[in-house]
């Protein structure tokens, strides 16, 4: 599997080891439309882990990246309050792998 950042790799990893069930990237919510309703803003989060109905999304050390995510994960919440979706900020997903010998 193609994955865009190696932390994205390296969650799956760990996911696997722990025999969480993921989905990488299934689900695209529009977040806007132009007047036609032709979506104009989209956000797919990178996992999805289906027993826990949860999608996570990593993001990465560049400041500019975080601040987008986050305000694409508010507008997700806003529009669909019943999708749990949560960042998993990289610092804290290095840590987790460090910790658990897999980094």
């Amino acid at each position: 599997m193609r994955f865009a950042h190696d932390s994205e790799r390296q969650l799956a990893r760990l996911l696997d080891f722990y025999e969480v069930a993921w989905e990488y990237e299934p689900t695209e919510f529009v977040l806007s439309t132009d007047e036609e309703g032709r979506p104009t803003e989209a956000f797919r989060p990178d996992f999805y882990l289906p027993a826990h109905d949860l999608y996570i999304e990593l993001t990465t050390l560049n400041q500019k990246l975080v601040t987008r995510k986050n305000r694409k994960v508010r507008r997700l919440r806003e529009l669909r309050p019943d999708v749990q979706v949560r960042i998993l900020y990289q610092r804290d997903c290095r840590a987790l792998l460090g910790r658990l010998g897999a980094a």
